[in-house]
């Protein structure tokens, strides 16, 4: 059983927003997986699919980003998952725009939808797909950045860091060990 959990805001004003590529990735997951999000439950939407006879759940939290932690606690209880089996997808002020970084731990850095998560569920010991937004010709708060759309010129370069998120995930989920999956999809 894996658990892979995309970071983002519910409402369609925040759809295309930088804080949303978790969600997007997420999306995108389900859809390589021939998912999709049909079930509420545990504060999130929820898309079940199998991968050699091991059920993989794919979940957006719809506590809206500060309180992602609620939902993933609900969740790990309910299917039984280990910190282990659990992978959050979230976007990252800290890294590049477009630039993916897979850790198996770590802290929750600027991110207050990490902080929410091992807030509740007691640790930070669990992988983690990073998806860098900074662009260093932007030159605003980081709140009112995370919240802005994303420019239609960066739309492929986002697409793109959310596709290879995607393919992460499922490598994840397939039970490729996370040591293995960093050292495919991390790249300079």
């Amino acid at each position: 059983m894996y658990l892979i959990v995309g970071l983002g805001n519910p409402e369609k004003k925040y759809e295309k927003t930088f804080h949303n590529m978790g969600f997007l990735a997420a999306g995108e997951a389900a859809e390589r997986l021939g998912v999709k999000f049909k079930k509420k439950e545990c504060e999130a939407s929820v898309a079940e699919a199998f991968l050699g006879g091991e059920k993989v759940i794919i979940a957006r939290p719809v506590t809206y980003m500060n309180a992602s932690g609620r939902a993933v606690k609900q969740l790990m209880a309910k299917y039984k998952v280990s910190p282990a089996e659990l992978l959050v997808i979230y976007d990252d002020f800290d890294l590049p725009k477009g630039k993916l970084r897979i850790r198996a731990s770590g802290s929750a850095g600027t991110h207050n939808g990490m902080r929410s998560i091992i807030g509740e569920i007691g640790t930070s010991e669990f992988p983690r797909i990073r998806i860098g937004i900074r662009d260093p010709e932007v030159n605003i708060p980081i709140i009112n950045y995370v919240l802005a759309e994303v420019r239609k010129e960066d739309y492929p370069l986002f697409a793109a860091a959310c596709g290879e998120a995607a393919e992460a995930a499922i490598a994840f989920a397939r039970g490729e060990g996370i040591e293995k999956v960093m050292n495919e999809h991390n790249k300079n």
